[in-house]
């Protein structure tokens, strides 16, 4: 029987790396629950093992539930009846499954019914669920909302909804609008409290996905007369409580199972989340972060996904008297996908890491007083994460693009016909680099850690660490590409024009990206060659590939080039 934990070594190889020991350390408070609750692990072994058994549960049904229900889900979808989102009956199935298997509430502590989990395992079990259905994968991994409510939300707030997240109640982030997509700023859904202090909310939201779940958080504009970010809070809407109708499901390329729907507020109850007027400032940040990395996860689970279809078609696919998968141009697409799928799941879980030690120390500061040491090491891990992230989403994102897109040409004519599942991925790949932050925005994003010399920093520091013989050439190679890499934050930052500054920004993002990947890959490479040696030395040749190329086109550029890239002058647009 299939398991897409065990299956996959490479999931479980993340499980070992030396960060993992200060993560369990913090999120268990030095094992201090084993006394109040039996499933609460002793020591660090005790964590892993509990771990793994998680990640096989997932594993098991994820493979044998909610992968063979996919291509049902695909082409049932979810219904709209008097104003309600029916799921597809194969997605009941898929929410009964994980429901009755613990899978919800995962991070929350033990005290609300959770499991208390780091982001990391969390990202292992949401990239099995992208590998399995990416549409599900949404639904279950909007749970991870539920950390922002109990970041900002009061303890009144926290024991009354995180249990029910925990018994398996869905949620959603409902913050864009017809008029608000990208545009935060301009959410006009209207937040007006009655006499009695009684928060309600009327308007419209759009795109929301997973939208008619049990639990809402709702970006809204509290301060009548503002118009910008400084206007908006966060609320939270309970289904139970009514005044939101579903008004339109979304007919969508792909994601089929993923309900992306259009609400109407009308004079619906909501409670205020936090403090007002940081709903766009703070929190909504909180949320973005935390989808950018469930995305990131989405894309890895669909690339290895993608990877899978295309080996096992190439496998039994003959032509011209000999299995296809022998042919220079076909294992030149395989091998150039397994190189992205590890590369983007390098930087998937050294973010994860990063993630977890920050947040867990955040968590432990309102709880007491930090240490210095524990102050600078939560202030370090923050930036690391916080530089990571767009990284993880935008690359991950982009490589899920093009390994499905791949796995299409490796089936040739066959992956153009609806039977086959590469259409399907592609179909719901395509929207990984366009929701919560286009690729463009996390380009945007990241730019002020390339200009201010963070990615640097980060860079120089996985240059100096012990890695095998083998691999010694591949990472200087890399060591010349970052030569060339700053050479061109030199020739960028040296340009006045705004305009110029942002056209290049791209470039200078992908060579950020690949650099830092190539490294990651090398580390791993060096501790499990069997696992990754050979996409680290392709990854590397790629990379060097690339960024000769960028800098060869950054470093040649003038500013008026940039008249030549343009279609409409300013006056017409």
């Amino acid at each position: 029987m299939s398991n897409y934990y065990t299956d996959h070594p490479e999931i479980g190889f993340h499980l070992n790396h030396p960060l993992m020991k200060r993560i369990v350390e913090l999120k268990e408070r030095n094992y201090a629950d084993r006394d109040k609750f039996d499933e609460a692990p002793v020591n660090y072994d005790d964590a892993i093992e509990n771990y793994k058994q998680l990640l096989e549960i997932t594993g098991d049904i994820t493979a044998n539930i909610i992968g063979p229900n996919s291509e049902s889900v695909d082409q049932e979808g979810p219904h709209l009846e008097n104003g309600r989102m029916l799921y597809a009956s194969k997605t009941k199935e898929n929410l009964q499954a994980t429901r009755q298997a613990g899978l919800w509430g995962v991070s929350m502590p033990r005290q609300y019914d959770g499991l208390n989990i780091p982001i990391t395992i969390f990202s292992m079990l949401s990239e099995m669920m992208g590998m399995a259905d990416s549409g599900f994968q949404n639904i279950w991994s909007l749970q991870s909302c539920i950390d922002t409510l109990y970041e900002f939300g009061s303890e009144e707030q926290k024991e009354k909804y995180i249990p029910r997240v925990s018994a398996g109640e869905t949620m959603s982030m409902d913050l864009t609008e017809p008029d608000a997509g990208s545009d935060l700023q301009s959410v006009m859904l209207k937040a007006t409290q009655d006499k009695d202090g009684t928060w309600r909310l009327n308007g419209v939201k759009r795109f929301i996905t997973n939208g008619d779940s049990d639990i809402h958080l709702v970006l809204a504009r509290s301060e009548a007369g503002t118009k910008d970010g400084r206007g908006l809070s966060m609320f939270i809407y309970d289904k139970h409580d009514g005044g939101v109708t579903v008004r339109h499901i979304e007919n969508k390329l792909g994601i089929h199972g993923s309900p992306t729907c259009e609400l109407v507020f009308k004079n619906a109850k909501a409670e205020l989340c936090g403090d007002r007027r940081m709903g766009l400032i703070k929190y909504v940040m909180s949320l973005m972060n935390g989808a950018r990395l469930g995305i990131a996860a989405q894309s890895v689970g669909l690339s290895q996904e993608a990877y899978n279809e295309a080996v096992s078609y190439a496998k039994a696919r003959a032509q011209f008297g000999k299995n296809i998968i022998t042919f220079p141009a076909v294992y030149d697409m395989l091998s150039r996908m397994k190189a992205k799928l590890d590369a983007g799941r390098a930087i998937l879980y050294q973010t994860s890491r990063y993630v977890d030690i920050y947040k867990t120390l955040e968590d432990i500061s309102k709880e007491r007083k930090l240490s210095p040491e524990e102050r600078n090491e939560m202030k370090t891990y923050h930036r690391l994460a916080d530089a990571l992230t767009p990284l993880s989403k935008g690359m991950a994102s982009e490589y899920a693009n093009q390994n499905a897109y791949d796995c299409i040409s490796v089936h040739g004519g066959s992956g153009f016909i609806m039977e086959y599942k590469c259409q399907r991925l592609y179909r719901d790949a395509r929207i990984f680099s366009i929701y919560e932050g286009t690729t463009q925005l996390q380009v945007v994003a990241a730019i002020r850690f390339i200009t201010n010399g963070t990615y640097l920093d980060i860079i120089q520091e996985l240059l100096q660490g012990e890695i095998s013989d083998e691999l010694k050439p591949y990472r200087e190679r890399i060591a010349h590409c970052v030569e060339l890499y700053r050479r061109a934050i030199e020739k960028v930052k040296a340009g006045t024009n705004q305009e110029q500054h942002d056209y290049l920004g791209r470039r200078l993002y992908d060579m950020t990206g690949e650099i830092i990947m190539s490294l990651l890959l090398i580390n791993d490479a060096s501790k499990a060659p069997e696992l990754f040696a050979k996409s680290a030395r392709l990854y590397t040749r790629l990379t060097e590939e690339h960024v000769v190329g960028h800098t060869a086109f950054i470093e040649s550029f003038d500013i008026t080039d940039l008249d030549d890239c343009k279609f409409v002058s300013v006056t017409e647009a």
